[in-house]
């Protein structure tokens, strides 16, 4: 087994997707990877999928959906490789794929920790990510969201900090950012992680570089979970990540947070048990 690259796929009633991300993964020349499975709950066919066809990945089941953030974290305790791949179930590799992640590894050696391939759509026409962008009061999104792929996204080039659909970490600075709730958050459950370990990471003088060469395709939302939830974690993480770096300021509560919160208030039962002083406590 080649330990220089380890794979982490969390799985949750996955069944539609988990076959054509693994068959991408065995598809890849060149590069033997150590592939761990972290199935959250599923309650499809999910992990006889896994156990059946591939039976060279390890499995790792839980019983109840732990979350992502917890998830992953049992997967890179398990892991042994210098190099994890973090992969969402619904990702599929192209061809050559880690061959060309990894001669950019090779090629920029300390220079850079974390390496964000080119996230595509499944139509293969539009950008789902290339990583993260800082934005002001304290905002954060995907580089070119929604775009049409052109030469705009065709250079590598340094980045805030990767979008973990599909993001490879070097182990040695996993663990120099490790916390006590883990690799990634486990409060945060998921969404916001990535932010937040991009963010630990950097404070750590960690580089992330995008790779435009190594592309992926991603669907989104593999999970099904509620619009209204995915809402309430994305407004309630960004804002715990924001404290935890003491990032929060006076313009930002005032031109958006506050704004932003009252008008979640109105439109999603989840924040009516909240109050304005939520905005910055």
């Amino acid at each position: 087994m080649n330990r220089l690259f380890s794979i982490i796929v969390v799985t949750f009633n996955s069944e539609k997707y988990i076959k054509d991300c693994l068959d991408s993964i065995y598809a890849q020349e060149c590069v033997n990877p150590e592939i761990i499975v972290v199935d959250n709950g599923s309650r499809d066919k999910t992990c006889d999928i896994v156990r059946d066809s591939y039976p060279r990945v390890i499995l790792i089941r839980n019983t109840v959906n732990m979350g992502a953030c917890k998830a992953r974290n049992q997967g890179i305790e398990k892991a042994g490789g210098e190099w994890i791949l973090i992969l969402d179930c619904d990702v599929i590799l192209e061809k050559g794929f880690l061959e060309k992640i990894l001669e950019y590894a090779e090629a920029l050696g300390r220079e850079a920790v974390v390496l964000q391939p080119k996230i595509m759509r499944p139509d293969g026409k539009r950008i789902f990510s290339c990583g993260i962008r800082r934005l002001p009061l304290g905002r954060f999104t995907d580089i070119g969201k929604g775009m049409k792929d052109t030469k705009v996204f065709n250079s590598p080039e340094e980045i805030f900090g990767a979008c973990c659909a599909a993001a490879l970490y070097k182990r040695s600075i996993l663990e120099q950012v490790k916390e006590t709730t883990g690799y990634f958050d486990e409060r945060l459950f998921f969404l916001f992680e990535d932010v937040d370990l991009s963010w630990r990471i950097m404070n750590k003088g960690g580089k992330t570089v995008f790779i435009p060469s190594a592309r992926c395709y991603h669907h989104g939302n593999s999970s099904q979970s509620d619009f209204f939830l995915r809402q309430y974690l994305c407004w309630r993480n960004r804002k715990f990540i924001l404290k935890k770096q003491d990032y929060l300021n006076f313009f930002a509560v005032c031109f958006y947070d506050f704004p932003r919160f009252l008008w979640l208030k109105i439109i999603n039962s989840r924040f009516r048990s909240h109050n304005i002083s939520d905005i910055i406590h």
